[in-house]
């Protein structure tokens, strides 16, 4: 992504002065700033920002969503958004609007063929979060979730780095496998100073559609577990629905189309609580 910036100045120390007066501008501007991190990949990671980040914006906050999974870059799709940012008066980017109260900001967006492998090493990666926070004109908001990619490498290095007061939830299944990862990902945090802000058990349990009988496909209750051997808060456990695929692979909302389901409920409970967190 190109710098966007008209009339930056050319010395390369100027130029570093005036992305960090940037940067520090942008987050000065954010009340609460939450890096979404797994271990591993296939755990729900990006729905689970994608639908916390609708779920504190239908609370009447106001939320951003800063896609950093820069390899695999998905958030757009699940919320049905197309086209590209504009540039304001301002030479910013004006982020894209899925609602009044909900922006995001995608790599996706600036790829002409979304099937496109973006090939960049961690300078240019490192580059690319830091425009997305300074050249981007998110305004005033109460939550900036940050969707990462899997693991500990450059993306939560380099948000973890830029974004001093950054806090991680940590997305888990309930088998071993993931959690064994998501130790890894709380001594990243711990490695970096990163409070951490919860952790949420993700796919905990499937009501048969048949039977009404919840079936433990990954087990249920290791993440809580997990948390509180770890001394970590536990957000909440968030139920498998086949239909949260359905709905993320066509863009539709999943809390409007199923607004009584027991997903929607729990995803309403874990914004609550985030937001009596965040106080």
């Amino acid at each position: 992504m190109a710098d966007i910036m008209n009339g930056m100045p050319k010395d390369p120390k100027q130029m570093q002065a005036a992305q960090d007066a940037a940067v520090k501008e942008s987050l000065g501007k954010i009340k609460n700033k939450i890096l979404v991190m797994s271990g591993k990949g296939g755990v729900g990671k990006t729905s689970a920002s994608v639908n916390l980040a609708i779920a504190l914006a239908n609370r009447g906050y106001r939320v951003g969503i800063m896609d950093v999974d820069l390899h695999g870059p998905d958030v757009p799709r699940m919320l049905g958004l197309t086209g590209m940012p504009e540039v304001n008066q301002n030479q910013k980017l004006n982020p894209m609007s899925y609602s009044q109260n909900l922006k995001v900001i995608s790599i996706e967006s600036f790829t002409p063929n979304k099937d496109d492998a973006i090939i960049w090493r961690g300078p240019l990666k490192f580059s690319a979060i830091r425009q997305f926070i300074g050249d981007v004109e998110w305004g005033n908001l109460d939550f900036l979730v940050i969707d990462s990619p899997p693991g500990t490498g450059d993306e939560p290095l380099t948000v973890a780095q830029t974004i001093t007061d950054a806090q991680a939830v940590i997305v888990t299944t309930p088998q071993e496998v993931a959690l064994a990862d998501v130790r890894k990902s709380i001594n990243f945090c711990k490695t970096v100073k990163m409070k951490i802000f919860g952790l949420i058990e993700n796919m905990s349990g499937f009501a048969c559609p048949h039977c009404g009988e919840t079936i433990e496909l990954f087990g249920s209750g290791g993440g809580e577990k997990t948390a509180r051997q770890m001394n970590i808060p536990f957000l909440g456990s968030i139920p498998f629905d086949p239909r949260m695929v359905v709905c993320g692979d066509s863009g539709e909302c999943y809390q409007e189309a199923h607004s009584s389901s027991a997903v929607t409920k729990a995803f309403e409970a874990v914004a609550d609580r985030m937001a009596k967190l965040a106080g």
